[in-house]
């Protein structure tokens, strides 16, 4: 089940983000993204947050800033299932693409997003935190054209 993310799902939101990244985000960057109202998206696995994805919206352009999925129940398609939630959610909104950077380590991510039709579009150097320095982001987008969402593979 996926449902709205509200600041009380916060600190099952961190426990995730904790276990899942060795730069997690602070409480404090959701509760920045929530009270400036960005959609955000929780999974829910037998009525635990499973995983979580934010969104933002500006005029007709949408940045997927999150998506997680706990490390205990990954590959099973759920970051798949939220990353179609924010595309359809900015599709609602009026955006007309959606944007994201990735990890160029995380070839698991981008294999995925390449599958929803994102397309790699730059680099933005030294974009995050890694273990020795910074490593790169790559940014992908994906342009929003009538029937995509229908058109998508099954999950």
């Amino acid at each position: 089940m996926m449902r709205p993310m509200f600041e009380d799902d916060l600190d099952a939101v961190m426990d995730v983000e904790l276990r899942a990244y060795p730069f997690p985000w602070t409480r404090g960057i959701f509760l920045d993204c929530l009270h400036a109202g960005y959609p955000g998206r929780v999974l829910l696995l037998d009525g635990v947050i499973a995983g979580y994805g934010m969104l933002s919206l500006a005029a007709d352009e949408a940045h997927v800033l999150n998506v997680c999925v706990d490390p205990q129940v990954q590959s099973r398609g759920h970051g798949r299932q939220l990353l179609r939630e924010l595309v359809r959610l900015a599709r609602v909104r009026g955006a007309v693409r959606v944007f994201l950077e990735v990890r160029p380590s995380n070839t698991s991510a981008i294999a995925l997003y390449h599958s929803e039709g994102f397309n790699e579009i730059g680099r933005r150097p030294r974009y995050y935190p890694a273990q020795s320095g910074r490593e790169d982001a790559l940014v992908m987008a994906m342009e929003l054209v009538d029937d995509d969402i229908t058109t998508m593979p099954p999950l």
